[in-house]
């Protein structure tokens, strides 16, 4: 059977390797930036990192895009509002967490959000199965390393996931009423002014070294810059079942990331509850690959 025609129709529908690149390739800098930011926190503190990543982001966005301003709607508007308050809230709040958990264990926490959104849109009973299967997960990272979580840490984490799952829909949405990276551009402006005053407060006189600036460009690009722009586009081609997929590889991407640039170890125990984790996120995903487009629509955010 000649299976050419079927592979050629999951590229151009978006579901091909380039797409798949895309995700993959944001991953890989989302966390490697993440690790970076931690070693600064110190210096600037977890907000001022948040708002030198999204100030230095919308610039370099801003340079590249050259969004116009002329004849956008309120929906338009509304939309890139929506991104730039999701972004500055996830990740001030996964930055907060960083600061007081391991990086693979922050990441793992912060992926039940897709999770949750992946088995509310699926409406089927299994995929509360899988929901069970990532809280073994959890429990299983926390036996492994009471001595390391923080119920602050881990209050933060959980805000950042919901703040996740909020991202992927603002995201999407905005993927919809933008051409290319406008909207991005402008959601990372709007979410840097919002950031600009509990991040002056937390980095101080810290702004006023050049060495430090430059490691917060560095961090910009890696974790931001980059990670959102690959994300957006691949939203545009990625049913939301792959997308959710290849995000639930978070939680192993960060634990690498954390291992290698942080010298961060894991115990066996804690590498199960990522392992479940992950599984349980993309099952879930998995389990709502099939119900019908229109059913998506109709979960859509209300304009």
């Amino acid at each position: 059977m000649n299976r050419a025609p079927a592979f050629r129709a999951r590229v151009a529908s978006g579901s091909g390797a380039p797409a798949l690149a895309l995700v993959a390739a944001g991953l890989v800098c989302q966390e490697l930036g993440a690790s970076l930011a931690v070693l600064l926190f110190p210096a600037v503190g977890p907000l001022g990192m948040v708002m030198m990543r999204l100030v230095f982001s919308s610039v370099i966005l801003l340079l590249i895009a050259r969004p116009s301003l002329r004849g956008l709607t309120p929906r338009a508007w509304r939309s890139a509002a929506m991104l730039g308050g999701v972004l500055v809230t996830m990740n001030c709040l996964f930055y907060l967490a960083l600061s007081e958990l391991p990086l693979g264990v922050a990441v793992t926490i912060e992926v039940l959000g897709p999770l949750a959104l992946a088995v509310i849109t699926a409406r089927s009973r299994i995929a509360w199965l899988w929901a069970a299967l990532a809280l073994l997960g959890i429990l299983a990272l926390a036996g492994g390393g009471w001595d390391r979580l923080t119920v602050a840490g881990v209050l933060f984490a959980l805000g950042a996931a919901v703040s996740w799952a909020g991202y992927i829909l603002a995201s999407a949405r905005v993927g919809r009423d933008f051409q290319k990276l406008d909207g991005l551009a402008l959601a990372m402006v709007i979410g840097a002014i919002l950031s600009l005053p509990l991040g002056i407060a937390d980095a101080g006189e810290a702004l006023l070294r050049v060495e430090l600036v430059a490691l917060g460009a560095a961090v910009a690009v890696l974790s931001s810059t980059v990670p959102y722009a690959l994300e957006l586009m691949a939203l545009r081609r990625l049913s939301p079942a792959i997308f959710g997929i290849l995000m639930s590889l978070g939680p192993a991407t960060a634990s690498i990331a954390g291992f290698i640039v942080l010298g961060q170890h894991l115990s066996l125990l804690e590498v199960g509850g990522i392992a479940l984790v992950v599984l349980a996120s993309a099952g879930a995903v998995w389990a709502g690959r099939d119900r019908p487009s229109a059913q998506r629509e109709t979960q859509e955010p209300v304009p």
